[in-house]
């Protein structure tokens, strides 16, 4: 498909309160103007959010802040990969008064705190302090960002009254600490990687998305980023799939085909179309399940390793073992 490249700042919504036509494309860089997503002009369908995903030679490492304008819901994350054991904790709060939430990317902090789970995510010299705490568990970690590092930056419309803005921000080197029971590990530099997924928009009821990504080196030093995704965006005339290598991010403008068992996630998957032949290994399946009727959620977020080859019309670049994940999603919320 033929998507259009936006250069300059954008706001998401129309004078009207709709979905502004002029945003429809891709940058990156996150040059989208959000503010309109505030839950003030129009209540009910609005979904903001910070997710953040730190993967280190020890642990993998995430949280959530989020406002669904009628509940804010928060997760925090920690899993050993040496031992296989998953720490976590998500909390609910009535309305949106628990979450602070900029109306831009990097328009200020983002915060949750709910009982005993708590997250700041700041801007700091450098790139992006990433801090979150729950009972036997914690970390702090800078998301480094890189002189000239890209991001893929896709406003998804599926309609003038349903639309999401999207920053998929993979690769951004990570260190820090993670402590568990008083035990502190480092997350070294190097070896470490951070991937945000930042969201502002106005979703329909019931939806299905995919989504991968990973973070590491390739034989020759360069740095890649793997970004793809599928299903949320079938029809819009939008993808949200790309390869960052070095700093440049390649944008890959065509579906992709996703291959999966989806009674067995933790089969290999096979991810192809755009010149990117993936095959992603899993290790572990984050499997989460919610159903309160009208609300529901199912998720199988796998992690593991992506092997295979990506053709940017200049090279064919071949990588192996970079770790990250992917998901299966069907929320109706």
């Amino acid at each position: 498909m033929i998507e259009r490249e936006l250069h300059q700042r954008v706001p998401l919504i129309g004078a009207d309160g709709a979905f502004n036509p002029s945003a429809h494309g891709w940058a990156h860089q996150p040059i989208v103007d959000t503010s309109g997503i505030d839950g003030r002009r129009s209540w009910g369908r609005n979904k903001r959010w910070e997710y953040w995903c730190i993967t280190t030679p020890t642990h993998l490492l995430a949280l959530t802040v989020s406002s669904l304008d009628f509940a804010a819901v928060h997760e925090v994350w920690v899993f050993d990969r040496a031992t296989g054991e998953s720490i976590g904790r998500g909390a609910t709060g009535i309305g949106a008064r628990s979450a602070t939430l900029p109306a831009n990317l990097e328009g200020g902090p983002a915060r949750a705190r709910v009982g005993a789970l708590s997250i700041d995510i700041e801007e700091v010299t450098g790139g992006t302090r990433v801090r979150a705490a729950i009972p036997d568990a914690s970390f702090d970690v800078i998301a480094e960002l890189p002189a000239g590092h890209e991001r893929l930056a896709v406003v998804v419309p599926w309609s003038r009254t349903r639309f999401q803005y999207t920053v998929k921000d993979v690769a951004r080197p990570a260190s820090g600490t993670v402590t568990v029971r008083g035990a502190v590990t480092d997350v070294p530099a190097g070896e470490s990687w951070a991937v945000l997924d930042h969201g502002r928009g106005r979703w329909p009821h019931d939806v299905r998305w995919n989504w991968g990504a990973g973070s590491g080196r390739l034989d020759d030093g360069r740095v890649i980023g793997i970004q793809v995704g599928g299903q949320w965006t079938d029809g819009t005339g939008s993808t949200e799939n790309s390869v960052l290598l070095g700093t440049r991010l390649h944008k890959i403008s065509e579906q992709l085909v996703w291959d999966y068992d989806t009674a067995d996630y933790l089969r290999p998957w096979q991810i192809s179309g755009g010149g990117f032949d993936a095959e992603f290994v899993p290790f572990h399946d984050k499997r989460s399940r919610t159903n309160l009727g009208l609300l529901s959620s199912s998720t199988d977020q796998c992690f593991g390793h992506w092997s295979g080859t990506f053709d940017t019309g200049e090279e064919t670049v071949r990588f192996d073992g970079v770790l990250g994940w992917a998901e299966d999603v069907h929320n109706r919320w």
